[in-house]
């Protein structure tokens, strides 16, 4: 079961494929367009009317891919993915860096510290249940829409439910994938892989 499974064992080696193999300037270059592709998709959300909403979600996998690349190069694309919806659809800015983004961040930083993938789901879903919380309660912009709008322990706990089953969905699919979109290599010289 995924809650107890090891994601250590089934990440580690593409995380040493992202980040061992290559150049500075290779990493530096993969993560802006990591950047520019995150961009894309989440500004398909307001662009696209309809199916861009089930779009926009998938925004995510570039910020937790350039995460593992390097924190660093994480957060880089995540602020150019902000900067890049500021030009390109500034409705997006409320979602992009509250939600979809804080959750990126959160299993990318929860897959390099954690071993335990419920470690990964728990950290991750305190992103976005945070970044949502904001959002509705200091910001003041109806993220859910008219529900949850009050304050109370009762709708935090609503919150970082959804956010833990949107988490687990998440580090799943990404599990499942990313193994497939980035080949392990056994060599040193880099000429491999992503």
């Amino acid at each position: 079961m995924f809650w107890n499974k090891d994601v250590k064992k089934s990440i580690l080696p593409v995380i040493v494929t992202l980040r061992d193999r290559r150049s500075f300037s290779f990493k530096l270059v993969v993560s802006s367009l990591l950047g520019l592709i995150a961009a894309i998709l989440q500004a398909a959300g307001g662009v696209i009317p309809g199916i861009g909403m089930f779009i926009s979600p998938f925004s995510s996998a570039p910020i937790i891919i350039s995460t593992l690349l390097s924190p660093t190069f994480g957060i880089l694309s995540y602020i150019l993915t902000i900067f890049l919806l500021l030009l390109i659809q500034p409705s997006e800015l409320f979602i992009f860096p509250f939600t979809t983004g804080a959750i990126a961040i959160g299993i990318g930083l929860g897959l390099i510290l954690f071993n335990k993938g419920w470690k990964v789901i728990c950290f991750s879903g305190l992103f976005l249940c945070v970044g949502i919380c904001i959002l509705l309660y200091l910001i003041q912009f109806p993220v859910l829409g008219p529900f949850l709008i009050d304050f109370k322990v009762v709708n935090i706990i609503i919150i970082y439910s959804f956010s833990l089953v949107y988490g687990w969905f998440w580090c799943e699919l990404f599990l499942r994938l990313l193994p497939r979109l980035v080949k392990p290599t056994d060599n040193r010289d880099g000429s491999d892989g992503f």
